[in-house]
């Protein structure tokens, strides 16, 4: 009896865990202030078992370098690095239990759980939040150069506007849709008309800001992409679009910043960032702050620049109107975003904390699970479950009849643990991964199988009951040993070369395999020892 109280203490401690393991709890999460646009922490009651994103729903991308925009020499290297960006961008994205891994050498896979606003999360991840700070042409450079720039489109042959206002494409590319008569008109009078930029480009209110209608910017933007405008443009400038359109009167334009070449201070200084709204003008905003170093060296640039404007940029795009510095700026500032809503600025914000990609991602995989989805395999997948549990149960009960009952009961015990399992080590359970479940609650009563075959041998022999029984365990423990490992073993390799699905069917079958060999020998033979106790007069079984 001493024997038998031992483990039953050992297994009520086993089911306790187990019960406090999957007992739902409140946990403090990170999550976005709606009034302020800063991180605040609240509680959150949350079922210990993490769903899959083909259980629970939610969004599948699978990234690539993006080299259209420029060749990256390294493609492994630098998904290597976007991978840390990215996990940190989706640690504070909200999202529960985010999938940010490797695939192959240039592949990036994120499975977002739960998530139900694709945009914005493909907006988190891809942007690539490369942040400078440029002052705008205080000298007017580009404006002294805009007659030569014309007179490399009109040598291109690129026509400027006429009262009979030809197409975009005789715009740019000079066609002639005229009538013949048209053809020959005065070569002096084309030259002394406006050039085809100067034409589009209209001086805004600060230095180095010039307007373009809205209709007129995909025109403008092919034409100052152009080889032969860009090396006209004077050495040390660059042409950055704003960030969005304005609205000056009844007409919407956009804005393009002539600014300085090289940026006075760049993003990879900055600690911190936090989305507000400005308590004056109510608008969003994104307060930034710089480290020692960054602070020391944005101080210094900002003297020199006393009165001049600054531009924001941010991935290429000028962030609203660029300011003036009024005077030397340390180690404190702010982004403003005018009209954007404050969830834009709080993912703006975040993704500056999380740090630039080293290289552009594209998407070239997309899938979105509905919730529903989800639900009818989880419904499917208890189905098989529940079907595979009374099958083992009604094959064990009706073939070794009492002792099979006996491992019926320690299969309930096989279940509580296995999800217990997953729940404390915090894995995720996926659709491959009920799977794996379900053929462990084979695997959990083949061990039963080998014991209670050997112990109708041991019985053949003339053995007494219990040291049929004995024996009948002893001897079996090689086999299932034997079995068991080599079945995790293979789970092993499944874990390490496989991907999210298949590594969730791996880690399901390992812990599932761990619990049925406590269920199957530690757990059963407690059983059997207590009916023995209790039946001493027994000489045989119904085995």
């Amino acid at each position: 009896m001493g024997k038998i109280r031992q483990r039953l203490y050992v297994i009520l401690g086993l089911v306790v865990v187990s019960i406090i393991a999957l007992v739902p709890r409140n946990t403090k999460e990170r999550v976005i202030d709606a009034k302020t646009g800063g991180m605040k922490d609240t509680l959150v009651r949350r079922v210990p078992i993490n769903l899959g994103l083909d259980l629970r729903g939610g969004i599948y991308l699978a990234l690539e370098v993006d080299q259209s925009k420029g060749p990256v020499p390294d493609c492994a290297d630098a998904i290597q690095r976007a991978e840390r960006v990215v996990r940190t961008r989706m640690d504070e994205f909200g999202t529960k239990e985010p999938v940010v891994q490797i695939q192959g050498r240039c592949r990036l896979i994120v499975e977002l759980a739960g998530e139900q606003d694709p945009a914005r999360a493909r907006g988190v991840i891809q942007r690539t939040a490369f942040l400078e700070f440029r002052i705008t042409d205080m000298k007017s450079l580009f404006k002294d150069a805009l007659p030569q720039i014309d007179a490399a489109l009109r040598k291109a042959g690129i026509k400027s506007r006429s009262n009979a206002a030809p197409s975009a494409v005789a715009q740019l590319f000079g066609g002639d849709t005229t009538h013949t008569t048209k053809a020959g008109r005065d070569s002096a009078a084309e030259a002394n008309s406006p050039g085809v930029l100067s034409s589009l480009l209209f001086q805004g209110q600060l230095p180095g800001e010039y307007l373009v209608p809205e209709e007129q910017w995909p025109l403008v933007d092919s034409l100052i992409n152009r080889p032969d405008v860009r090396a006209a443009v004077p050495r040390g400038l660059d042409l950055r679009w704003g960030a969005q359109s304005e609205s000056r009167g009844a007409k919407a334009y956009r804005a393009l910043y002539a600014v300085d070449s090289r940026p006075i201070i760049t993003g990879e200084y900055l600690v911190k960032a936090q989305a507000r709204r400005d308590p004056v003008t109510n608008q969003s905003i994104v307060a930034f702050q710089l480290n020692h170093r960054g602070a020391r060296k944005f101080a210094d640039e900002t003297a020199r620049h006393i009165n001049d404007y600054m531009a924001i940029v941010l991935d290429g795009r000028v962030q609203g109107q660029p300011p003036v510095i009024r005077s030397q700026i340390g180690a404190n500032g702010q982004i403003e975003l005018g009209t954007k809503p404050l969830q834009e600025a709080s993912d703006l914000a975040l993704v500056l904390r999380a740090g630039a990609l080293p290289a552009p991602l594209m998407i070239v995989d997309e899938r979105t699970i509905s919730g529903t989805l989800g639900a009818d395999s989880v419904h499917d997948g208890v189905l098989a479950g529940v079907v595979g549990i009374l099958l083992v149960v009604v094959i064990m009960i009706g073939y070794y009849k009492v002792s099979g009952a006996l491992a019926v009961a320690a299969l309930t015990l096989y279940c509580l643990f296995t999800l217990a399992g997953l729940a404390l080590f915090g894995f995720t359970l996926t659709l491959p991964g009920l799977a794996g479940f379900v053929l462990s609650i084979g695997i959990a009563v083949d061990a039963n199988v080998l014991i209670f075959e050997r112990i109708r041998e041991e019985l053949v022999h003339g053995k007494s009951l219990r040291l049929a029984v004995d024996d009948g365990f002893l001897h079996a423990m090689n086999a299932i040993v034997d079995s068991n490992v080599s079945t995790i073993l293979t789970a092993l390799i499944l874990y390490a070369v496989g991907t999210g699905p298949v590594q969730g069917f791996a880690i399901t079958l390992i812990i599932g395999i761990i619990a049925s060999m406590i269920s199957a020998i530690f757990v059963v033979k407690t059983l059997f020892l207590i009916w023995l106790n209790r039946r001493p007069d027994m000489v045989t079984l119904s085995i």
